[in-house]
């Protein structure tokens, strides 16, 4: 099975639109050497199938960032990508985990969605956990912000020691309003008898012939996803600057060199004594 893949649908005699994800590689790069706990790896798993629906449903070239921060044992957790489908993402605890609703792991918290248009001005969205699961929390969002009626689901397993993550979406087109969402509660009543291991093992066309096989999907060209997390030497060196010569020739004299790591990917940039005077130089 193809996986890694976003896939976007409509329906020629319904007035909704859907979307299927289904995360593999770039879901494992992403969380690979971090040591999350189970529960906190399943948490990436849907914030990143979500940010991915999300860039594909809010349409516009630029970044995103949807971040969780709150009081629990999570600290934040946040998803950062393009509407290229490029990802990253990692989490911050500051207390061991025990639960693995949003509550358990977040607590009293807060959704913050930046979208960064390449062209126009930058958009942030504020939404509060007021619900046990991440889908019923931006069901809630759609309904408030955008004023359109969106139902998720999302599914993960990181116990076979290969993490998977999967999402549908779907949503009304503001077209005729009582037709959509008579279209739109047909279609969720056969959504809503998805199984989260048919959503992570099956392909996206066997998923969605079992769920709508009388409602002929129009299914459109997908989409790859993956993991792209962005740092480099050349950036690294750029941060080096704002600390200073000195106080980077005090931390090679200490230590022998200045090793950074990309809190993302968790490689390493090294920087002897002759880096640090070169880059000053």
């Amino acid at each position: 099975m193809q996986q890694d893949l976003l896939h976007r649908y409509t329906f020629d005699q319904l007035d909704v639109r859907g979307e299927l994800v289904q995360i593999e590689q770039a879901y494992n790069e992403m969380i690979a050497n971090h040591n999350y706990p189970a529960p906190v790896q399943a948490l990436l798993g849907e914030l990143l199938v979500a940010t991915c629906l999300l860039t594909a449903t809010l349409k516009f070239e630029g970044d995103i960032a949807v971040q969780l921060q709150g009081d629990g044992p999570v600290k934040y957790a946040v998803i950062n990508g393009d509407h290229k489908q490029n990802m990253r993402g990692i989490a911050r605890l500051q207390s061991e985990v025990s639960g693995s609703t949003i509550q358990d792991l977040i607590g009293n918290g807060v959704m913050v969605l930046t979208i960064t248009p390449t062209k126009g001005e930058r958009y942030q969205g504020i939404v509060p956990l007021e619900h046990d699961t991440l889908a019923a929390c931006l069901e809630a969002y759609f309904t408030q912000s955008e004023q359109l009626q969106t139902r998720l689901w999302f599914a993960t397993d990181t116990t076979q020691g290969h993490a998977k993550a999967a999402g549908l979406l779907l949503q009304v087109l503001p077209v005729n309003k009582e037709k959509s969402i008579t279209d739109f509660t047909h279609l969720e009543a056969l959504s809503n008898t998805i199984k989260a291991e048919e959503l992570l093992e099956l392909d996206a066309a066997t998923v969605l012939t079992r769920l709508y096989h009388e409602d002929n999907p129009r299914v459109y060209e997908p989409q790859a996803i993956q993991f792209k997390c962005g740092c480099s030497r050349e950036k690294t060196i750029t941060a080096l600057v704002n600390v200073g010569q000195q106080a980077l020739l005090d931390d090679v004299a200490e230590n022998g060199e200045v090793k950074i790591s990309c809190h993302y990917c968790l490689k390493e940039y090294i920087f002897n004594e002759q880096d640090v005077k070169s880059i000053f130089n």
